[in-house]
């Protein structure tokens, strides 16, 4: 539908662009998927659901990790698709097989098909974090983007902070089948906004030349050359090492080890993510304000991310507290104080040292290694559960890698190290430039 911007013999300035409509609609998109991701966490917790599908501790570890396996594996792919081809229709045809996958898994009864259904997940959420850091990247300054990445990523950390009680409530209330039915079905509503706000970005024939030549002086080898490239991957794979276990594994461990009922232990869990969810945005804004008045970005988004990742190390004190609350606490604080690295890092691996036309790309490199950390996570925490006997060497694995990505936070991830591409093409229309397309 086109959009008259003519009145008389006089052009009519097109209205200013706003994205944090959008970037509130990538954040809820966001939130929905880690819903729909993590809800198998809360049916492993589940007696009815571990009798039915006979499943070990080894067992329900690899089956967490199953979805991660899939996504990882797609996210290159995703990185390129929407360098190439727009966020609007491969993000709403990846979100509906989603939906309908999760639905779906209400309905299996063989672990066979069960696993079938993850992978399908986990492909089609492989679209997710790719396609939002590319439309944020084109659309904030450096000043804003700090809060932008803060408010996004809170979809990440609300998702399963009310994802966790939801699903216990499903599962006490009623029973797992219901629960992801119920939940899958439910997240289609999304699409109708998306669809309606959103303005078609997919390129013109014109556009689509450009774009491939921007695209051809990014190879995954020369941003595998970049340092900084590599920093970001550690770092992605440590903080997701910790915040994918608390998905996983955080539900079993309050009811197993520490008494808690399906239905305290979603609320526990809702409390930790809530609170790494308030602090990871008020610390992108933060440092969105020293950026503003003059600091260097780059030292100043370190800072916060060195910070956040010792800060989460207090999780292995929760292991060794000798009461229930004590334990509670640093649960709770531990995965909090992550918050402080989680928007600062984000923003300095996937934008801030990265050029803009290998976003997309560079996203799906370092969501391998985030991929990776789930499938590690979810697997090598049940094997360690196993040869222990308590949560206390899976909380060690924990301690272990956030030290290395603080270690590589310092030495990494230094401006001079950025990864090199060509001058890019002449750039494609501006969203504000393109609202006239639908």
């Amino acid at each position: 539908m086109e959009t008259d911007h003519m009145t008389s013999d006089h052009p009519k300035a097109p209205a200013a662009f706003n994205p944090w409509p959008i970037l509130a609609l990538l954040a809820v998109g966001l939130l929905i998927s880690f819903i729909d991701r993590t809800s198998l966490s809360s049916a492993l917790a589940d007696k009815n659901f571990v009798k039915e599908f006979g499943l070990t501790s080894v067992e329900r570890g690899w089956l967490n990790s199953t979805f991660f396996w899939s996504y990882g594996l797609f996210q290159l792919a995703m990185g390129w698709m929407v360098d190439r081809y727009g966020v609007k229709w491969p993000y709403a045809v990846c979100f509906t097989l989603w939906c309908v996958a999760t639905a779906l898994t209400g309905l299996v009864s063989t672990l066979g098909a069960l696993i079938l259904m993850r992978l399908i997940v986990g492909a089609a959420e492989a679209i997710v974090i790719p396609a939002s850091y590319r439309w944020m990247g084109n659309n904030f300054a450096e000043s804003q983007k700090g809060f932008a990445v803060g408010i996004f990523a809170m979809g990440g950390k609300i998702g399963p902070a009310i994802g966790a009680p939801i699903a216990a409530w499903f599962i006490v209330q009623h029973s797992w089948q219901l629960m992801f039915v119920a939940t899958g079905l439910a997240g289609l509503l999304w699409l109708a906004p998306w669809l309606l706000m959103l303005k078609n970005d997919y390129p013109s024939k014109a556009e689509l030349v450009v774009r491939k030549k921007a695209a051809a002086s990014i190879t995954v080898g020369s941003l595998l050359a970049s340092p900084v490239v590599w920093g970001g991957m550690i770092n992605n794979f440590c903080y997701g090492y910790f915040t994918f276990y608390c998905m996983a594994w955080m539900p079993a461990y309050l009811v197993e080890q520490r008494g808690l009922s399906l239905t305290k232990s979603g609320l526990y869990t809702f409390f930790s993510f809530v609170g790494i969810a308030i602090v990871a945005t008020i610390a992108g804004w933060a440092a969105d304000r020293l950026i503003a008045r003059g600091r260097d970005a780059v030292l100043v988004r370190k800072s916060f991310v060195v910070t956040g990742f010792i800060g989460g190390t207090t999780v292995l004190l929760g292991a060794y507290a000798p009461t229930l609350e004590m334990a509670l606490f640093w649960n709770v604080l531990s995965l909090s104080l992550l918050g402080l690295a989680t928007a600062n890092n984000t923003t300095l691996c996937k934008l801030t040292l990265i050029p803009k036309q290998a976003i997309g790309l560079n996203t799906g490199l370092q969501q391998v290694a985030t991929s990776l950390a789930g499938g590690v996570s979810a697997s090598l925490s049940g094997w360690l559960l196993h040869v222990g006997g308590s949560y206390r060497l899976p909380m060690m694995a924990i301690f272990i890698f956030l030290m290395i990505g603080a270690g590589s936070t310092v030495i990494l991830l230094q401006r001079k190290w950025a990864p090199k591409v060509a001058d890019p093409a002449p750039a494609a229309p501006a969203p504000q430039e393109a609202l006239g397309r639908s």
